[in-house]
Formats: structure tokens, sequence, C-alpha cells
């Protein structure tokens, strides 16, 4: 079963037909279209909806026909000192990832974007985390971004520069014992990169 996000409500792609109830709505995805299964993720009745295909890869089929694909990497960068690296877009906290460019290197990606979007230098890959998938609006049509995370280290002195350009209001370091405060307002993918960690 894979989970993916549209704005904090979880869709989930099953391939097990899962008991249905008024708040958790379950669909066909042979049956249906982007235009039901975004009505059924706006309407404040629902807590998550089931996409169901007894067959995993039609189920993928069928969804990325639904929302087109767009990939991006992004990192949780640690600072040497213990600190963690935020950025503040779109009124939430967030964590710096981007879109992958054309014969892009996943890590070289995931590095330039938390340069570009934070100002940040001297970053280190330690490891890949998790991929996260969630569901978005560009120009009026729904797309799927999945993201790449990559624990990151630095041991960086400059004065970090949000891209404001991309909407970024803030860019700061975080002490751990903050994140859970931030986490409050928070998109859940992000959650899901930290406790990967």
């Amino acid at each position: 079963m894979y989970k993916v996000f549209f704005n904090q409500k979880p869709i989930f792609l099953t391939t097990e037909l899962v008991p249905q109830t008024d708040r958790t709505p379950v669909l066909f995805i042979k049956f249906s279209s982007p235009e039901n299964i975004i009505k059924a993720l706006k309407s404040k009745k629902t807590d998550c909806l089931y996409l169901y295909h007894q067959k995993e890869d039609k189920l993928w089929m069928h969804f990325l026909r639904h929302f087109p694909i767009v990939e991006a990497a992004g990192g949780l960068v640690r600072h040497q000192d213990g600190r963690f690296l935020f950025i503040f877009r779109n009124d939430k906290w967030d964590l710096p990832k981007g879109r992958i460019e054309k014969n892009e290197p996943i890590r070289i990606a995931a590095v330039r974007e938390v340069e570009e979007e934070t100002g940040v230098d001297g970053l280190e890959i330690v490891k890949p985390l998790i991929e996260t998938f969630h569901v978005f609006n560009r120009n009026g049509k729904y797309k799927l971004k999945k993201t790449f995370w990559f624990e990151m280290k630095t041991a960086s002195t400059v004065t970090l520069t949000p891209q404001l350009n991309e909407g970024i209001e803030q860019a700061v370091w975080v002490l751990e014992k903050e994140i859970p405060q931030k986490f409050e307002n928070a998109y859940e993918n992000i959650k899901q990169v930290y406790q990967s960690l």
C-alpha cells in the first residue's frame, strides 16, 4: 500500500479491498476520474481516500494517467552543531526541495535545490532517506510530485538567504527540541522524512 498526500489528507493506493465508511471512501481507480478523486479529497466529510485495483502495476498506471508525475529532490540538513535546516513557505514549515532538471542526477538536484532555496553551502549527502508523494495543483492541473529525500550535513557559517521568488519567507536553523513545535504547522510528508532518519 502506498500513501500519497493531498494537502494534509492521505490517499492510500491499495490492492486489497478495505471496508468503506462515509469518512473513508473506496474508489475503484479504473472507473474514477481525476475530478471525482479531487472532489472526494476536498470533501470535509472524508478523512482519507482509498484507491483500489487488484493489480499494483495497473493501480499505478491508472493513477499516473490521472496525475502526471513530476520528480523533485531535497534534503533534511543537519548542521554539525546539531540544528536542522527548515524553510517557511506557503504559511507552513517545510524542508528545502525542488524539481529535478532534465538529465540531472538526483543527488546533484537535491544539493542544488537546498543551496538555491536557503543559501547554505558545504553540503554533503550522508544517506538517502524515503521518497514521498503528494498531489498538487499547477496552473489548474493536478500532478503527482515524487520527492527523493536525502540526509545531508554541513558546517556552513554563511547567513541563510531564503529564495523569495520561490515563495520562501524564511530559512532557519532549528534546534531538535523545537522540531515538534514546527510540526504543528507542517506538511505530513515532512514529518515522515524526519521520522525516517
